[in-house]
């Protein structure tokens, strides 16, 4: 559907806010804790350094940076706030949500709040989440946040995962506008092909197989991953969404000015890039100094090229992500 036969009420992205934790942890000091090497990795993935959360830095501490940045830029209080969506695969406790620790910390009013679980897709499964309640006329300041302290989950005796991964949180503020002179949020698509569900995963620690002394001694309860599987279908199924997004909004890639895609292997960015005829100058790409950060990469990404002057307002944007499920999802938004 065009955009001009779209009805009101449209959200918008009225700010945006990014936090990463000040620790930075190189390739040389994953070396030391297993077979690889700065070069290695580099090579595979485009990863020179990450950031890992101090010892007691929760989810919801890193979401509250960023949430606060977001709601300054937005020019709004937690007051004016009234939906919180979080994406994320590593809240503070199995229960309640990471949303709801959020919630408490910015001193919201009673307002939903409820997180999402849908791996690197997260933050766009929550950004198009808080778009629909909007588009309802249910809410009309919602925040969405992809929040991530994977170093909680990860396997540091499994060089194919340990590297790739860093901790950090984005954020933005979705807000109700009628005016067609400012951007929206122009359209969102969501999918999963669930016969590879297990090509990404946490094996055990759910009802399936609850934890045990040997679930833990056997890492189980950690990320395991088969990366060909999941880089065999990346490049298509991120490319095939960007595409549906463009289209479902009336436009062509020749109409992008940027891509803001998950920071997971750089790879898979120039793969994706390319085929969409976006030149490269105009994709956003964080993944050296960030890593793989899940739900949080593309929200951080965006901040951060907002924040630098590169993202303006009247800007198209266009959002790709891929993660466990096998979940991907995409969204075109005009700053």
């Amino acid at each position: 559907m065009s955009t001009e036969q779209q009805t009101f009420p449209r959200s918008r992205i009225a700010g945006t806010g990014s936090y990463v934790p000040s620790r930075v942890v190189t390739n040389d000091e994953l070396a030391r804790l297993v077979d690889t090497s700065d070069q290695w990795i580099q090579q595979r993935v485009g990863i020179r350094e990450r950031r890992y959360a101090a010892p007691g830095e929760a989810s919801s501490d890193l979401a509250l940076v960023a949430a606060q940045r977001a709601l300054e830029a937005a020019g709004l209080t937690p007051d004016d706030l009234d939906m919180i969506v979080v994406g994320t695969v590593t809240p503070d406790t199995p229960l309640p949500a990471c949303a709801a620790y959020l919630q408490k910390k910015l001193g919201c009013k009673e307002i939903p709040s409820f997180d999402v679980a849908a791996a690197c897709a997260g933050f766009l499964y929550a950004l198009s989440i808080g778009d629909q309640f909007i588009r309802t006329g249910m809410m009309r300041n919602v925040l969405v946040v992809g929040v991530e302290t994977l170093t909680s989950i990860m396997d540091f005796t499994d060089r194919n995962t340990c590297v790739l991964f860093g901790d950090g949180a984005g954020a933005v503020v979705l807000s109700r506008t009628d005016d067609t002179s400012r951007g929206w949020v122009l359209s969102t698509q969501l999918h999963t092909d669930s016969t590879l569900a297990d090509a990404l995963c946490i094996p055990a620690g759910g009802s399936r197989e609850p934890v045990t002394a040997e679930i833990l001694e056997q890492h189980r309860n950690k990320v395991y991953m088969n990366g060909q599987d999941v880089f065999r279908v990346a490049v298509r199924k991120l490319t095939s969404a960007s595409l549906a997004a463009v289209a479902a909004a009336g436009l062509e890639p020749s109409d992008i000015d940027w891509v803001v895609p998950h920071q997971a292997n750089l790879r898979i960015i120039d793969q994706v890039a390319a085929r969409l005829s976006v030149p490269y100058e105009r994709v956003v790409i964080n993944i050296a100094t960030r890593g793989n950060t899940s739900s949080a990469s593309i929200p951080i990404a965006l901040d951060e090229a907002v924040r630098e002057g590169r993202i303006l307002p009247g800007h198209r944007v266009l959002m790709c992500a891929l993660g466990a499920g096998i979940s991907w999802a995409s969204a075109l938004v005009q700053l």
